[in-house]
């Protein structure tokens, strides 16, 4: 009894040791990072850290392989507890009538753990600890599962490992599509991995693969016809490069921490090559012009998910030209791309109609100057027809009054990150490009603007909003919400900020309301299309949708978004290290593509009207605002209920003329039973100037006779374009030593009206017709004041900085 207790103690020992003998992970080797398809099918792949195609482990095996592997190798694969006793005394004979090892009786499951301890010397000692560990992975592992550890880790040959990886190298198809030759050839690779070698030791290998296929004949797995055909099939001569499909997305994925996954994406595998195609096809003519990168990103607006990503176009054979640079993801410019936003954030809280009459002349701030694209002006147009035309002066305008800290906010909360400094930052300069997004934040914001509509009308009768239909999208089945852009800002204001942030929670289910969506939408809709598609209302099966291009300064960037019920594609072009090249637009570069990818892909629908948040309401025709009592033309349209909270137009006036309707007259000069009353279209001087060339049909204001009086009537007759209040103006010198001059410019509502100029109390001179004066002062504050023939008196103080020149 007394050797009892140690023999239990060396029992136990024995026991633990033998239970702790294997890691809880047999195998810690890094993986390639692998990006598939929602149908499975592999787009890309990052090579592992150490070199090798090692694909992550795989979850199944096909029914070909595993046949062709256990006949192969280790046919009572499943009967034996890790090791074959049969197996190894046949290996032992072997090993002694040869003299040598040509035999090493081993099972599958001690392959495994010969490929988990790393090559350790073939002998006796080593055999027999693979044989005890062996024994202990069979009770840990499913057969299955021994099996799959097996396939994701055998060599085949060079820097392939694994089943996967050697599939898709050797053959360019999942392991699960293999041939039945294919199958066999993996089966006996391993074996003698050394074999696939481009371009040698194919007859050897084929010598072997053809005789697995013999077995698994004679095992019934195939017939006759089924063998001849799988021993016609060649052997690969050498590995084939992995696909690069989505390739910036699979980077995106590793950034992201996925990295040695494979990556079950929401991809279209057949809508992803076509829209890389297309990107390619545009991007070879672009070239030519210099522009050498574009991107391109489709979002399935319900299901909200990404279906094609093309962060850059990338040509394996030319890798140059920032093709590396993933530019979904890329602060950029935005160009115009901000004003669909600003316009429904106006409609949103009833600060403006649809059509509201907006100013588009020349404006001028301290250190900012917008001026449209096209250097021309309207004086004044419709709100939506300033969005469909992207005019610049209107935008400004709009923000102006809707106020730019507000509308930073706005776009935080909608989850643009990359405003990342306070509202005072960017200022004005924001809607027309000041400051920077990406187009996958834009991208997914505009596809909540979708979302929000569609989801609005679906969600009868109560009509309520969700906090997640501005989610961002995801790529792998993953939740993306929205991120939170309002933490990450520098306040230049505290309590302002604060407030702020509490009306957005206290209103945080809805960023605009579905109303507001469906009229910027509308907008949109008019957009000029380009080259073939301009003309696309004349075709009954043209899709229509809504969109925006976007040009930054200098000709950097060139965008185009566009957005149905189910898609948003959003495009980019340009140079990805920021250089600006001629012809760079939106419109020319960008929108094209966009049109093209909308091509292909499948049959869309346009947005229903949210009519429980609409109304009927009297317009007045001339300026969009509600209709007035001195309103000429009225229209019942619909428009936002907040719209309802607006001003009635402030364009038009009850006038009185005299009998001849030449000149406006009051109870002063005129008899009240011979006044004529009129209601008139009134649009201040500065505005009527550029107005009345573009709308010949505009009627002036006739002018109060001269024999009236009365203050009541008076109304503005003229207003300087430049300088605004209080400017501030540098003057400077140019190469021969002189300095420039300002030009001074005044609208009068009389064309040939007669205007005298003084400076200081100095009299300049007089203008007539075009009211333009240049004018060279001297450093300091000036006061400059225009008289006209009828006495009517304008003032403007300015001040000259001093600016040192050669």
């Amino acid at each position: 009894m007394k050797y009892r207790y140690p023999t239990v103690v060396l029992l136990a020992l024995l026991s633990a040791a033998y239970f702790v003998c294997l890691p809880k992970k047999l195998f810690n080797d890094p993986y390639s990072t692998v990006l598939n398809a929602q149908n499975g099918e592999m787009l890309s792949a990052r090579i592992a850290r150490d070199g090798q195609w090692r694909f992550p482990e795989v979850d199944s095996l096909s029914d070909k392989y595993e046949k062709a592997l256990l006949t192969f190798e280790d046919q009572y694969f499943y009967s034996h507890p890790g090791v074959n006793p049969l197996a190894m005394g046949r290996a032992i004979i072997q090993n002694l009538k040869a003299g040598s090892i040509v035999s090493g009786g081993s099972t599958l499951t001690m392959q495994v753990i010969r490929m988990y301890r790393k090559g350790k010397s073939r002998n006796v000692y080593e055999k027999f600890v693979e044989m005890i560990l062996a024994t202990r992975l069979e009770l840990r592992y499913s057969k299955k599962n021994i099996l799959k550890l097996y396939a994701s880790h055998a060599p085949f040959g060079g820097n392939t490992v694994g089943i996967e990886a050697a599939s898709w190298r050797y053959f360019g198809r999942r392991a699960n599509d293999l041939s039945w030759a294919e199958a066999a050839l993996l089966a006996v690779l391993p074996n003698q991995p050394s074999l696939l070698y481009p371009g040698r030791n194919t007859a050897p290998l084929k010598a072997k693969r053809d005789r697995l296929l013999d077995k698994l004949f004679l095992e019934g797995f195939f017939d006759e016809t089924s063998l001849e055909l799988a021993k016609a099939e060649p052997i690969p001569s050498k590995p084939n490069n992995v696909p690069i499909d989505a390739l910036h997305l699979l980077d995106k994925g590793i950034k992201d921490g996925k990295e040695g996954q494979r990556l079950q994406t929401t991809l279209d595998a057949h809508l992803q090559k076509r829209v890389d195609r297309i990107v390619k096809n545009h991007n070879a003519l672009l070239k030519l012009d210099g522009i050498e990168n574009a991107s391109a990103l489709v979002l399935d607006v319900r299901s909200n998910t990404v279906k094609a990503y093309v962060g850059n176009v990338y040509e394996e054979s030319t890798n140059s030209n920032g093709q590396q640079v993933d530019v979904i993801q890329a602060e950029r410019s935005t160009g115009s791309l901000l004003k669909p936003i600003l316009y429904a954030a106006l409609l949103d809280e009833g600060l403006m109609l649809p059509k509201s009459l907006l100013p588009d002349v020349p404006v001028y701030f301290k250190n900012f100057t917008p001026k449209n694209f096209t250097r021309e002006y309207d004086g004044a147009v419709h709100a939506d027809v300033a969005l469909s035309r992207s005019l610049n002066i209107p935008a400004v305008h709009m923000l102006q009054e809707y106020g730019y800290p507000r509308f930073h906010e706005k776009l935080r909360s909608m989850g643009m990150t990359t405003l990342n400094q306070p509202a005072s930052y960017y200022g004005l300069s924001m809607i027309l490009g000041g400051s920077e997004g990406t187009l996958w934040e834009l991208a997914n914001i505009y596809a909540g603007m979708a979302r929000t509509l569609t989801a609005f009308n679906g969600r009868a009768p109560e009509r309520r909003y969700e906090k997640s239909d501005f989610d961002f999208a995801n790529y792998d089945g993953s939740k993306f919400k929205t991120p939170n852009a309002l933490s990450h800002v520098k306040s230049e204001n505290h309590d302002l900020e604060k407030n702020l942030n509490e009306n957005i929670e206290l209103d945080n289910n809805k960023q605009l309301s579905a109303s507001s969506i469906w009229f910027t939408f509308k907008a949109m809709l008019e957009v000029y299309r380009p080259g073939d598609d301009a003309q696309w209302k004349m075709y009954s099966s043209a899709k229509k949708i809504a969109w925006k291009t976007g040009t930054s300064f200098g000709y950097r960037d060139g965008w185009a978004i566009g957005m149905t019920p189910e898609y948003v594609v959003g495009v980019w072009v340009g140079n990805a290290d920021g250089e600006g090249r001629p012809g760079l637009t939106g419109i020319q570069a960008a929108a094209p593509i966009l049109f093209d990818i909308f091509d292909a892909l499948p049959e869309t629908t346009w947005f229903n009207p949210p009519m429980a948040e609409m109304v009927y309401a009297p317009v007045d025709r001339q300026s969009g605002y509600l209709a007035s009592p001195y309103s000429i033309q009225i229209d019942t349209v619909l428009i936002p209920k907040a719209g309802l909270n607006t001003m009635a137009s402030p364009f038009h006036q009850r006038v009185h003329l005299d009998k001849t309707r030449s000149y406006r007259v009051n109870s002063d000069c005129e008899p009240v039973v011979d006044m004529l009353s009129s209601n008139w279209f009134v649009l201040p001087p500065k505005q009527a100037l550029y107005f009345k060339k573009r709308n010949p049909t505009y009627v002036e204001l006739p002018p109060l006779r001269s024999d009236c009086f009365g203050e009541s009537l008076e109304m503005q007759v003229m207003d300087m374009l430049y300088p605004e209040v209080n400017a501030q103006v540098y003057i400077p010198i140019n190469l021969e030593g002189e300095r420039e001059q300002v030009v001074f410019e005044v609208a009068h509502r009389k064309q040939n009206s007669e205007l005298h100029w003084h400076l200081d109390n100095t009299y300049l001179g007089t203008t007539r017709g075009k009211h333009v004066l240049g004018l060279s002062p001297k450093a300091g504050d000036h006061t400059i004041i225009v008289v006209d023939e009828e006495g009517h008196r304008l003032s403007r103080n300015f001040k000259v900085l001093e600016k040192v020149g050669k």
